[in-house]
C-alpha cells in the first residue's frame, strides 16, 4: 500500500472508451483514483454520480477522475453510459491495481466473510506523489472532501 508523500509506481489499466490509461500519461495533472466494489450497485452508482456532477470543479483544479473496480471494461461501458459518467473507469480484473493500493480486504456482509474492495480514494499530485488518502469511506459528502483536498494542493 502506498504511503502519503511517496511516489506511486506507474500502472497501466484497460479503460472505458477503448483506451489504456497509465499514470505516467497523466503527468502534470492531479489524479483522483477512487476504488469501488461493483458497477451498478446503489452506493457505487451514487458515488459515481457525485463525481460526475462535480467534474467541472475538479477540472478547474487540474484534476482527472478515474474510477476503479474489478468489473470488466464491457460492464464499465454499460455502467458509464447508463449513468452518463464524464470520466473513465479502469478495469482491474487481475486485481493488480487493487493490490498495489491495498484495497482488497476481508469484508463482512450478512454474516458472510469474503475478500472485496473497500471503498477508498487516493489523490495523486502532478508529479505522481500520493498526497491524500481516504480509506473505507462513506459516500455522502465524500466528493466534497476530495475536492477540498484538491484545492489545498495547488
Amino acid at each position: 500500500m502506498p504511503t502519503v508523500g511517496k511516489k506511486i509506481k506507474n500502472f497501466t489499466r484497460p479503460a472505458t472508451g477503448n483506451k489504456s490509461i497509465s499514470l505516467k500519461d497523466l503527468s502534470g495533472k492531479k489524479v483522483v483514483l477512487y476504488f469501488y466494489p461493483k458497477d451498478s450497485t446503489p452506493g457505487c452508482t451514487l458515488e459515481g454520480q457525485d463525481f460526475r456532477d462535480a467534474k467541472a470543479k475538479f477540472t478547474r483544479q487540474n484534476t482527472v477522475i478515474l474510477g476503479v473496480s474489478r468489473d470488466s471494461v464491457k460492464k464499465h461501458e454499460n455502467f458509464k453510459n447508463k449513468q452518463q459518467f464524464n470520466f473513465d473507469l479502469l478495469s482491474d480484473e487481475d486485481e493488480s491495481l487493487c493490490n498495489q493500493f491495498g484495497v482488497i480486504q476481508l469484508k463482512k456482509n450478512y454474516g458472510k466473510e469474503y475478500m472485496g474492495i473497500v471503498r477508498s480514494t487516493f489523490l495523486i499530485d502532478e508529479n505522481g506523489i500520493l498526497i491524500h488518502e481516504w480509506l473505507n469511506i462513506r459516500v455522502k459528502g465524500h466528493v466534497d472532501d476530495v475536492l477540498e483536498a484538491c484545492k489545498m494542493h495547488k
